[in-house]
């Protein structure tokens, strides 16, 4: 039923009572539907939104595979994101928003703190998936160490409730040659959020899922 590499449209659906017609804004969307947080958000809950990615070779088929939603073909680090949603009139309100982009490069963090910038004090998200490839990471002061710490910082000045720390999928994934650790931040805004079930998935994270761990 769920399409995410590690669940995060079921993260998003849960968080949100399984709402239909939501909106996402999506940094770093790669293939429509493989392994796709919002493939299902679009196909089976009427969601649309915004497609952020850099290469234009999976464009003909976001137009095939994703048409209610806007296809960005652009370095996520140069888009005036104030201007983008403006244009497009999203509501200040906006249910989910992924930044998965390449740490290793510094794009994830240039972004970020550009999102900080243009939209975090005008918008807010509901849910929130933030890749930062903490297992790629051999010192706290490296761009993957720095690119979680810095995250965290932002977004709990925004009032973001870190609700799953360091995911990581199981132990014999692997990806680019490397066994898979923690990767990824999930958060959610109490103003948006019911706070409830914020503190049950915060207690007890065995209730959400099986095959996915936490730190």
């Amino acid at each position: 039923m769920f399409n995410g590499q590690a669940e995060q449209d079921k993260f998003v659906l849960s968080m949100l009572n399984y709402k239909k017609n939501g909106f996402f804004l999506e940094l770093g969307s790669n293939h429509p539907i493989s392994c796709n947080n919002t493939f299902i958000l679009e196909k089976e809950y009427n969601w649309n939104g915004i497609m952020v990615e850099y290469d234009n070779y999976w464009l003909n088929e976001y137009k095939i595979h994703r048409p209610n939603s806007i296809h960005v073909i652009d370095d996520a680090q140069q888009i005036d994101y104030s201007l983008l949603l403006k244009t497009n009139n999203v509501p200040q309100n906006i249910d989910y928003l992924q930044i998965d982009l390449d740490v290793d490069n510094s794009s994830t963090l240039n972004t970020l703190l550009k999102i900080d910038e243009q939209l975090l004090s005008e918008y807010k998200f509901a849910t929130i998936t933030f890749e930062h490839d903490i297992y790629s990471s051999d010192d706290e002061n490296d761009i993957w160490g720095i690119t979680r710490k810095k995250s965290r910082e932002i977004f709990e000045n925004r009032g973001y409730v870190l609700v799953f720390p360091d995911v990581q999928l199981p132990s014999n994934t692997s990806y680019r040659g490397k066994q898979c650790g923690a990767f990824e931040d999930w958060y959610v805004h109490p103003d948006l959020v019911d706070v409830d079930l914020i503190n049950k998935y915060k207690t007890d994270k065995s209730t959400f899922f099986k095959n996915i761990t936490y730190y």
